[in-house]
């Protein structure tokens, strides 16, 4: 019986490796924020959004984790849903009041499962700042051991509004790719401390030279939220990496233009 299982969990493990191996990401900028949704009308940061964001064929969709209070991991953007705090509510409480669509707010379990049912659009996955330094490292960790246990490393990227926080990541998975949001360090910085790039609000590279530094540096360069066709177009001519945006189909729309 235990040769069996293990022999089980062996293939499955394999099957998980050789998926991830397959991964062929689509190429272009575009990240759907907090998944595709506004188009179509549907709740953000739902599997539904997710899952427009994949038959769009989006390079990356983006979503937002926070810790219940009996700690599961839960995908949404306040740190309050539907009036409870998240942080002081139980997952149980929580799924009692579902999303507009009927869904229940997705685990980040759920959500890294659904993500890795394809093979072409990564999945963003932004951890939200806490004020409490052990209380940010518990869900820190938390996040990395899931996506850990769940082989999902070729799917996820992470960005956080905390540093501390990305630092963290690449203690606990050196290979992760990690993304500083809040726009408040240099290219230097965060070259310096193994981050693979940066993204910030569009408004911070209308000063300095930030196109040229992360090319020098080798650092991606992403640019959020941009709903402004001007804008887009303004960051596509100066070759940023990734535009994330509300408007995944305008973004489509603006790039099908410069051919």
């Amino acid at each position: 019986m235990k040769s069996t299982l293990l022999l089980c969990c062996s293939v499955l493990l394999l099957t998980l490796n050789v998926e991830a191996q397959q991964l062929k990401i689509n190429k272009n900028p575009v990240i759907a924020h907090r998944g595709a949704w506004k188009t179509q009308k549907l709740p953000e940061n739902s599997i539904a959004a997710l899952k427009e964001a994949v038959r769009l064929k989006c390079y990356g969709s983006e979503f937002d984790v926070h810790q219940s209070a009996d700690g599961v991991l839960v995908v949404n953007h306040d740190h309050d849903y539907q009036g409870m705090v998240i942080a002081n509510t139980t997952y149980a409480e929580l799924k009692k009041h579902p999303l507009p669509n009927g869904e229940e707010i997705p685990t980040l379990e759920n959500y890294l499962k659904v993500g890795m049912k394809q093979r072409n659009t990564k999945l963003i996955l932004e951890i939200k700042p806490v004020k409490d330094p052990q209380k940010m490292k518990e869900v820190t960790d938390a996040s990395v051991a899931m996506v850990q246990r769940l082989k999902a490393q070729a799917w996820v990227e992470y960005i956080s509004f905390s540093y501390a926080c990305l630092q963290r990541i690449l203690e606990l998975d050196p290979k992760a790719i990690v993304a500083y949001l809040n726009g408040d360090a240099s290219a230097e910085k965060v070259k310096q401390d193994g981050f693979a790039g940066v993204d910030y609000h569009y408004k911070v590279y209308k000063n300095g030279d930030w196109f040229n530094e992360t090319k020098k540096l080798g650092l991606t360069l992403n640019a959020w939220t941009v709903n402004d066709p001007v804008e887009m177009q303004w960051l596509i001519d100066q070759k940023a990496e990734y535009i994330t945006t509300n408007e995944p189909e305008l973004l489509f729309e603006v790039l099908k233009k410069q051919k």
